[in-house]
């Protein structure tokens, strides 16, 4: 699918689904926003949700901000989508003396910052639009030098916000300064439109500045690419190694087609130790394909950054599929690359859901083709994404030995399973909100949380706040599953959140996580555990999740949801061989 246009947009922002979940969004701006306003609801449609908008007045960014009557706050938006425009900067700069000119960066960040510090937003994510940069020519490149010029305030404004950014973990930068950067400012900016309507966007450029700021609401709801699946032949290089033998296919940093291909693999590489999954899903012989990755060496990419190899005369559908149910992840997480545009339309065919991006002819336009896509946008990073390869290196392991195996228990029995069990700690609280954000299918509640409001439940002693490691005989999974629950009354506690990383699936964990849920509720004196489960379009996979652990229905909606009850009184510890460290 080629890039919507604002006339697509409209047209969807008038279709909304019942069925796509509600996401309350505040659009604050210095100029006229309307067009924007709506593109970012016919994109919410398009990405399966209906944006309930509130867009303020022209120019009552600080008004908004300042008055805690104001209609930005009677919205309570769960995303806050502030656009200051380098041409408003620009006026305030123009009527300041060059004194005043050094400081308008600092206090333009000393206000973005008041905006992520305010307690009554307290929860809420603001997304910033970040400066495009205006070439005004008063020094020429001479203004590098000059702290007053515009250039060099406008410069130092992007670098604060991503400081600030850093700082303050409820504040995104979205980058249209880089958009500027692929697109041109001839494309970003129309001189005439902006005279005549206060726009600082020409119509063309709208909705890509939209899908920007919906990438990033997108992957704060947890709907981000987590996997890149790779065909080889001339797609990782240049020709066919089946063909034309190791030394004739094209890689290398000399003149000629196989740079583009190496620069190809070093853009993977950095994906790879970004924490995306990287596969391969090649029709060849194995050892043929693998050739390469052994021998050849202008190769960036080695075996070991490839999670799943599967390289067979099986379809591309069929690899992928297989490569599904070891990640065990959704297929619309997963994007697939490919040089044939036949096998591309039959994954997209067969396969709903997953990305299969239209690669160019020519392997020299790949990369600034992928650049312009934006299809690794996160909401979260930390340290151990790094290793996320070397897990799923280890679950292919685990698939394999699972065959050798007549019975489940006496494969479990094998892994030699060990499972630490803690609290929330100030070593493992990034990750737990990283998991809250990012956890899908095996969430119950979906209830997504910051480091901050990790931080609370860690600090209130009336919380209880499991927090579970798995490790076997294969490797250490790290941290893959989270509990919190908190008093209903003196007897209940009340499952306020239960996720768990679908890595560790069908291997006992969910008895043995209900086993020590149970044990934490007696030790505080609680007779009940109350659980929830609150339907979504990803979590599928757990709406009989109570009911197959022996919970009572105690009463269901009519969107789904389901609240259940179990008795610790009378709880036998369920079966599951994992040894708690």
């Amino acid at each position: 699918m080629g890039k919507l246009t604002l006339k697509d947009l409209k047209r969807l922002a008038k279709q909304p689904a019942a069925s796509n979940p509600v996401v309350r969004v505040a659009l604050i701006g210095d100029t006229a926003t309307q067009f924007l306003a709506t593109a970012l609801r016919g994109l919410g449609v398009a990405k399966g949700y209906n944006i309930d908008l509130f867009e303020a007045e022209y120019n009552q960014v600080y008004q908004q901000f300042m008055d805690p009557d104001s209609e930005l706050y009677k919205h309570d938006a769960e995303f806050i989508v502030l656009f200051q425009s380098t041409h408003k900067l620009c006026e305030k700069h123009s009527m300041l003396s060059p004194q005043e000119q050094v400081s308008l960066a600092s206090e333009r960040l000393q206000f973005v910052e008041s905006v992520a510090e305010t307690p009554a937003l307290g929860g809420k994510k603001i997304i910033c639009l970040n400066y495009p940069e205006i070439e005004d020519t008063v020094f020429g490149s001479y203004a590098n030098k000059v702290e007053s010029s515009f250039t060099y305030q406008v410069r130092k404004l992007n670098f604060g916000l991503m400081e600030l950014a850093q700082k303050h973990p409820n504040l995104f930068v979205c980058d249209i300064a880089g958009l500027q950067n692929k697109l041109g400012r001839d494309f970003m900016f129309d001189a005439n439109i902006y005279v005549s309507t206060e726009m600082v966007l020409s119509v063309d450029a709208v909705p890509y500045v939209a899908d920007r700021v919906m990438d990033i609401i997108c992957a704060c709801k947890g709907q981000f690419k987590k996997c890149l699946i790779l065909d080889l032949d001339n797609t990782l290089w240049g020709g066919v190694v089946g063909d034309d033998g190791l030394e004739g296919i094209q890689l290398g940093h000399g003149l000629g087609i196989g740079k583009a291909f190496t620069e190809f693999q070093m853009w993977v590489k950095k994906l790879r130790q970004r924490g995306i999954i990287v596969c391969v899903a090649s029709k060849n012989d194995e050892d043929k394909a693998k050739e390469p990755f052994l021998k050849h060496p202008d190769m960036i990419l080695k075996l070991d950054d490839i999670a799943v190899f599967q390289a067979n005369w099986e379809t591309k559908v069929d690899n992928i599929r297989t490569i599904q149910s070891i990640l065990n992840i959704a297929f619309d997480s997963m994007v697939f690359l490919d040089d044939n545009p036949f096998e591309r339309n039959i994954v997209r065919e067969h396969i709903p859901g997953i990305t299969v991006p239209e690669l160019p002819e020519d392997p020299a336009e790949y990369l600034e083709y992928l650049y312009s896509l934006n299809l690794f946008e996160t909401a979260n990073y930390s340290s151990a994404d790094k290793d996320r390869t070397k897990q799923y290196q280890v679950e292919a392991k685990r698939v394999s030995l699972k065959k050798t195996f007549d019975s489940e228990a006496d494969f479990l029995k094998s892994l030699g399973m060990v499972s630490t069990v803690g609290g929330f700690t100030p070593f493992n609280t990034p990750r737990v909100a990283q998991l809250s954000q990012r956890s899908n299918q095996f969430n119950l509640r979906t209830v997504r949380y910051t480091e901050a409001d990790i931080k609370a439940f860690a600090d209130d002693d009336k919380v209880a706040d499991l927090s579970f490691t798995l490790k076997d005989k294969f490797g250490d999974n790290g941290l893959i599953a989270v509990v919190i629950m908190r008093p209903l009354d003196s007897e209940s506690l009340f499952v306020d959140t239960w996720f768990m990383s679908c890595r560790v699936l069908k291997r006992g964990m969910e008895n043995f996580t209900l086993n020590t849920m149970v044990e934490e509720a007696r030790r505080r004196g609680y007779r009940k555990i109350v659980g929830q489960y609150l339907p979504t379009l990803k979590n599928q996979m757990v709406k009989e999740h109570y009911d197959q652990l022996g919970f009572t229905l105690m009463e269901e909606q009519a969107d789904g949801s389901k609240r259940y009850e179990l008795s610790v009184d009378g709880y036998q510890p369920r079966e599951c061989y994992i040894t708690k460290e």
